[in-house]
Formats: structure tokens, sequence, C-alpha cells
């Protein structure tokens, strides 16, 4: 079983390629999520497994009084350092295992993850910890991925793959990838639900990512999860660049020749509030 260590180390190798491709794909997505929040300026956000800052940074740019957390101290030096280069002074980023958060209950308006609880190994214990430290009223947030067969981006880069080295069988589907484990929207709205959440809604929205080039999706998909440099690790340097050749071919096709190419993401998007009557069993 890996360890939390593990999972950190995993993590901070690879937050200078995450921080460079990941998180500019994602900053788009989190400002069209917090809108459907109705974030207010003053209120208090946390996000959970934050990454380099896409969700925390727009929140604090509008105002709230942000705390950003993840279990990667590299994520959280880029995140803080993105902050300051903005000057944000309402935004705090803090080491902390989205597992067990070091914070007292009944604290935040929002409390937020995108494409981060998602991937916690126990997401019902992460669920919970989120609704913990909500305010009875606020409001709960999760952004997290549907079907891989509707990631085109993890298509496309797994059929280039294939391509080129015909006994590439990518990651196991069975089980899928944490990524993946609640890509039905319907397991998002009863995990939400079973832990205290009220009201739970659950809408599928779709994610249009622009990628330039194959280097661009390749350096997206190797930097955006640890499990992207264990898919292209055994590959020679001849492989990789005939891989990419292939995806260059297949960016070309959908774009029609001119770049961007628009690759769909289909993505679940759950809020529930924390219920008010006291004592209610989370």
């Amino acid at each position: 079983m890996t360890t939390q260590e593990q999972v950190r180390d995993a993590w901070d190798n690879i937050a200078t390629g995450y921080d460079q491709f990941a998180t500019p794909f994602a900053r788009s997505l989190a400002e069209d999520v917090l809108g459907r929040v109705g974030l207010r300026p003053g209120e208090r956000l946390l996000d959970v497994a934050a990454g380099t800052g896409a969700l925390s940074l727009p929140a604090a740019r509008f105002g709230a009084q942000v705390l950003a957390t993840d279990i990667a101290p590299a994520m959280i030096e880029r995140l803080d350092a993105r902050a300051r280069a903005e000057g944000l002074t309402n935004i705090e980023a803090r080491v902390m295992d989205g597992h067990a958060l070091e914070l007292e209950d009944d604290t935040f308006d929002v409390s937020a993850s995108q494409l981060g609880v998602s991937l916690f190994p126990d997401l019902k214990r992460g669920l919970r910890e989120l609704v913990r430290v909500t305010k009875p009223g606020g409001q709960v947030l999760i952004v997290a991925f549907g079907p891989p067969q509707k990631a085109e981006f993890f298509g496309f880069f797994l059929a280039a793959m294939q391509a080129v080295v015909p006994d590439f069988t990518g990651p196991p589907m069975d089980p899928p990838p944490l990524q993946f484990q609640v890509a039905d929207p319907e397991k998002l709205r009863q995990e939400m639900t079973d832990a205290g959440l009220d009201d739970v809604q659950v809408e599928t929205a779709t994610w249009g990512m622009e990628f330039r080039s194959a280097t661009h999706l390749w350096d997206l998909v190797t930097n955006s999860n640890p499990m992207g440099p264990a898919l292209v690790g055994n590959l020679t340097h001849p492989q990789q660049t005939d891989a990419k050749k292939v995806l260059d071919g297949m960016l070309r096709d959908r774009s029609g020749g001119d770049a961007p190419a628009v690759l769909n993401a289909e993505i679940n998007v759950g809020i529930g509030a924390k219920s008010r009557i006291e004592g209610r069993k989370q």
C-alpha cells in the first residue's frame, strides 16, 4: 500500500511541471465552477489538494479569504510564490493532509476541491473532513473527472502510445485510476450525501481544452498526475518522438490543420450544503 509520504514525494516530484502545464489549464475551469457557488467577497474559502492554486488564486482575486492546502510542500511553495507575485494578501497556503485537516470544525463558508479530493485513496474520509470544517449552512464544492472514455486528451495520448508500442495497455481500468473513481455523477452525489451534505446537486459540464501541439498535450499528461511519468517511463527517446508525431497528426485532424485543437473532457461538478441542524451526525 502506498504511504502518505510516498504520495507526497510523488506530487513533489512533478510540482514544477504541474505548475507550468496543468495549472493554466485548470484555471479557466476553476473560474467557471466558482461562479456556481455564489462566492462573495470576504467569505472564507478552503481549497483542499490545491496544487499550485488553479482554484485558490481566482477565489482570492475575487475577494474571498482563502486557505489553500496540499500534502506536497513543493506545490504549496509554488502556490505561495504565485500569490506573492500577484500581491494577494488574502490567501494563506499551508502543507496539510486532506485526510486529516488540522483545522477547527465549522470554519469555512465554502470548502472546495477541484480534481483533488477525488484522487484520494480514502475518498470518504476526505469528504467527511471537508464537511466537518464547513460552517452549518455553508457549501462544499467538488470537481471531478467524468468517465475516462470521455476525457479526450487522455484517449488521444493512449492511442498515440499504442500506435508506437502495440503491446502498451495503459493504466488498469478495473478499477479505473483514482481520478476517475467518481466518474458516475450518481456515485459522486451519493458519496457527498453520505458525508453529511444536504441537497447535493451534481451537474455534468464539458471542459474544452486547447492544445497548441503534441508536445503541449504530452507535457500536460506527463505533469498533471504522478501516473503520467509512469506511463512513459519505459519508452525510449525514439519511441517518445514517434508517439508525438502520431499525436501531431491526430491534433491536426481534430483542428482541421489550424492550431489549437480543442479536446473535450466531461467534468462532474458537485455542490452540497452542510446541515444547519445542530448535532446532525456527519
